[in-house]
C-alpha cells in the first residue's frame, strides 16, 4: 500500500508538472472570455424585474435558447458519467440521449404553448393555476429542489472535481468549493441572461473540444471497426497487475466487456438496459426531465413567441445525437487504452487505481484527456470540461433559486417587492450549494461506480409521479386537484420507500456473496419507475372521476383543449406577476453601485409581467406565421425519423 501511495504521489506531480503552460494560458483565455461575456450580458440586460432576471425578458432567439438546452443538460456529469458508462458497459447508456431527441419535440408542440398560454413563471406555479390551491404547489416545488441537490448539484460538483483531481493533483473538495466560487459570481449577479449567453460560447467550446478528442482517439484505435475488436478484447492483465501490486486478489470483477455492449436496447433482464423497462417506465419517467423541470422549461419560456420556443427544442434535439459519438465512443476507447486501470479486478485494487471500491469507470474521459491531447488541445479539453460544468451549475442555481423564491418564500411573504424576491433568491444559492457538498461522498459510492445510472436511478424513484400528473393535468380537462394530490402523494411514497430501502441494501462489493432481498437485486429500478407511473396515473384517474370536475376558470388556460379555443381571450394582455411592490427612494454611491451591479436599479417601479417588459398578448406570443409552422412541422418529423433510426441500427 505504501508503495502505491508512492507511485501514485508521483503520477499528481508527473501530471502537473506537464500541465504545461500552453495549457494553462488556454484555460485562462477562456475563463476571461466567459467572464467577457457574461459581464456583457449584465450591462446588456434588463436585470432589476423579476421577469428580466427570472426569465431574460423573454427576449432569446431560438439558436441562443437551443445552445443553453444542450449545455444546460450535458454537464460534467455527462462527460464523467456517460464516458464512464460506455467504458463499464458499451452503447446501452447511448438510449438516454435518443430518447431525448422525442420528448424535446414533446416540449415545443406539446407542453411550451400551454405553459405560455397559462403565463407562469415555474413548474409550481403551472400546477397551481392548473388545479388550484397551495398544496401541489408547496409539495412540487420542494420536491424539485430535493432533486436538483442529490440528483444534480452534488453529482455536478462531483464530476467537475473529480476531472480537475485527475487533470492537476488537487484536493476533492478545494476543487470542488473553486469551482462554485466562479459559477456563483455569474449566476448570483447576471440571472438568467448571462446564464443564456455564456451558456451558448460554452457549447460552441464543448462540442468542438469534444470532436477533437473523438477523432484523434478514433484513430488510435483504428476507427469504429478497430473500436469494436479491441474493446471486446479490453480486459485487463490481472497477472501482471498482482505482480507489480505483490497482492493476490482471491476474485476478479470488472474484467471482461459485455457480449451485448454493441447494442442500445437488450434482453428484458438485462442489469444496464432492458427495453420493456426502459419503454415503458424510463421514457414516461423522462417526461418530468424534459417537460416539467424548471432547468429545461425556464429556458424555453426565454424565447420571445412560440416559433422561436419550437425551433430551440428542435436545435437542441439535433444536437442531442453527438453525445453518443463525443462522449459514449471515447469512453469505450478509454478502456481499450486503460483497460488496466478502469477495469480494476477487485474492490482493493479499485481503491488502489482511484479510491473507490464501487470502480474507476468514471475515470474514464479525463484519462484519455490528459493521455491523448497533444499541448495546447489539452488546455481546451479542461476549458471544455469546466464550460459543461459551469454551464451545468449556473442553470441549477438559477432555476433553484427561481423555484424557491416565487413558489416557497412568496407563499409566506405575499408582498415581497422585486429587490427582496431577488436578494433571497441568490441567498438560497449558498445554502443549496453547503447541502451538495455534503452529500458528495454519498455520490462516490453509488451504483457499481456508473455515475450516470446513479442520477437515473433515484430520478426514477421519485419522478414517474410527477410526469403522469403533468401528463394528466395537460391532457385531460377532469383531472382535478384531489386526484392529481393523492396520485402524487401514493407515487412519491412508495419511490420513496424503495430510494429508502436501496440505500439500506447497498450493492454488495463486485466479489462478495449477494444476498440482498430479490425485490432489491433482480428489480431493475426502470421496471420501479414503470410500476410508479402508471399506478399513480390511475389513482389520479379514479380519483378524480370519485370527486368534483375542476372549473372552467382552471382548465381555460391550462390544458391543450384550452389552448385551442384561446381565440376567446385573443386580445386579452398577459397576466401580471401579482403581489410584488416596487420600491425606490434615495440611496448613496455606494448603495448604487452596488444596486447596478446586482441589477437592482431598473425599472423597479415598473409591475412585472411574466412575458417581459413588452405589452404583448396571448395570440401575438403563439402566434406562428404559416411558412415557419410548415417548416418547423416538417423538421421535427425528419427529427422524429432520426429518433427512431437510431434505436433500430444501434
Amino acid at each position: 500500500m505504501l508503495t502505491f501511495l508512492n507511485i501514485t504521489t508521483f503520477k499528481c506531480v508527473f501530471i502537473s508538472v506537464n500541465t504545461y503552460t500552453a495549457d494553462i494560458v488556454v484555460v485562462a483565455m477562456y475563463f476571461v472570455l466567459v467572464l467577457a461575456v457574461g459581464f456583457f450580458a449584465m450591462w446588456k440586460a434588463n436585470r432589476g424585474t423579476v421577469s428580466g432576471y427570472f426569465l431574460a425578458g423573454r427576449s432569446m432567439n431560438w439558436m441562443m435558447v437551443g445552445a443553453s438546452l444542450f449545455v444546460s443538460n450535458i454537464g460534467s456529469e455527462h462527460f464523467i458519467g456517460l464516458a464512464g458508462s460506455g467504458a463499464a458497459s458499451g452503447f446501452a447508456v447511448g438510449a438516454w440521449e435518443f430518447n431525448a431527441i422525442l420528448l424535446l419535440q414533446l416540449l415545443g408542440w406539446v407542453f411550451i404553448p400551454v405553459y405560455i398560454h397559462s403565463g407562469v413563471y415555474t413548474m409550481p406555479e403551472y400546477l397551481s393555476k392548473r388545479f388550484g390551491g397551495k398544496r401541489l404547489k408547496f409539495f412540487f416545488a420542494s420536491l424539485t429542489l430535493l432533486l436538483y441537490i442529490f440528483t444534480k448539484l452534488s453529482v455536478d460538483l462531483y464530476s467537475g472535481a473529480l476531472f480537475i483531481q485527475e487533470s492537476l493533483g488537487w484536493n476533492l473538495y478545494v476543487s470542488i468549493i473553486l469551482l462554485i466560487t466562479m459559477t456563483a459570481l455569474l449566476t448570483i449577479t447576471g440571472g438568467l441572461v448571462a446564464v443564456i449567453y455564456t451558456d451558448t460560447l460554452q457549447a460552441f467550446l464543448i462540442i468542438s473540444g469534444a470532436l477533437c478528442l473523438m477523432a484523434i482517439s478514433l484513430v488510435k484505435v483504428g476507427g469504429l471497426e478497430g473500436l469494436h475488436t479491441k474493446y471486446m478484447n479490453a480486459s485487463p492483465n490481472v497477472t501482471a497487475i498482482e505482480l507489480e501490486n505483490n497482492i493476490t486478489y482471491s476474485n476478479s470483477c470488472h474484467v471482461h466487456p459485455k457480449p451485448d455492449s454493441f447494442k442500445i436496447l437488450r434482453g428484458p433482464l438485462d442489469k444496464d438496459l432492458p427495453w420493456p423497462a426502459f419503454l415503458l417506465g424510463q421514457t414516461p419517467a423522462s417526461i418530468w426531465y424534459w417537460c416539467a423541470d424548471q432547468v429545461i422549461v425556464q429556458r424555453v419560456l426565454a424565447a420571445r413567441n412560440i416559433a422561436h420556443a419550437k425551433g430551440s427544442t428542435l436545435m437542441a434535439g439535433v444536437l442531442k445525437v453527438l453525445p453518443m459519438f463525443i462522449i459514449v465512443i471515447p469512453g469505450m476507447i478509454s478502456r481499450v487504452l486503460f483497460a488496466d486501470e478502469l477495469a480494476c479486478i477487485s474492490p482493493e485494487h479499485c481503491m488502489q487505481v482511484c479510491n473507490s471500491k464501487a470502480g474507476c469507470t468514471n475515470t474514464a474521459y479525463p484519462r484519455l484527456v490528459m493521455n491523448i491531447m497533444p499541448v495546447g488541445l489539452r488546455g481546451l479539453m479542461m476549458a471544455m470540461m469546466l464550460a459543461a460544468l459551469m454551464s451545468d451549475l449556473d442553470s441549477i442555481f438559477n432555476s433553484a433559486s427561481t423555484i424557491f423564491t416565487l413558489d416557497i418564500y412568496k407563499m409566506v411573504r405575499h408582498q415581497a417587492s422585486s429587490k427582496e424576491l431577488m436578494v433571497v433568491g441568490r441567498m438560497f444559492v449558498v445554502l443549496i450549494v453547503a447541502i451538495s457538498i455534503a452529500w458528495v461522498p454519498f455520490v462516490v459510492e453509488m451504483q457499481g461506480g456508473q455515475m450516470f445510472l446513479y442520477i437515473q436511478e433515484v430520478s426514477d424513484y421519485l419522478t414517474p409521479p410527477i410526469a403522469a400528473l403533468f401528463l394528466l393535468g395537460v391532457l385531460w380537462k377532469r383531472c382535478n386537484e384531489t386526484g392529481a394530490f393523492w396520485g402524487g402523494i401514493v407515487g412519491f411514497l412508495l419511490g420513496a420507500v424503495r430510494l429508502i430501502l436501496a440505500f439500506v441494501y447497498r450493492e454488495p462489493d463486485c466479489d462478495t456473496t449477494d444476498d440482498r432481498p430479490a425485490f432489491i437485486k433482480d428489480v431493475h429500478f426502470m421496471y420501479v419507475a414503470a410500476v410508479l407511473f402508471w399506478v399513480s396515473g390511475l389513482v389520479t384517474v379514479v380519483v378524480s372521476l370519485c370527486t368534483d370536475p375542476p372549473s372552467k376558470e382552471q382548465i381555460a388556460t391550462t390544458t391543450l383543449w384550452g389552448l385551442r379555443n384561446r381565440n376567446q381571450t385573443e386580445n386579452s394582455k398577459l397576466p401580471q406577476l401579482s403581489g410584488i411592490d416596487h420600491v425606490g427612494g434615495h440611496k448613496g454611491r455606494c448603495v448604487k453601485c452596488l444596486e447596478w451591479f446586482c441589477g437592482y436599479n431598473k425599472c423597479l417601479e415598473e409591475p412585472d409581467s411574466p412575458f417581459g417588459d413588452e405589452d404583448r398578448n396571448v395570440t401575438e406570443m403563439l402566434k406562428e406565421p404559416p411558412k415557419t409552422k410548415i417548416i418547423l412541422n416538417l423538421e421535427k418529423v425528419l427529427l422524429i425519423c432520426l429518433y427512431f433510426f437510431g434505436f433500430v441500427h444501434l
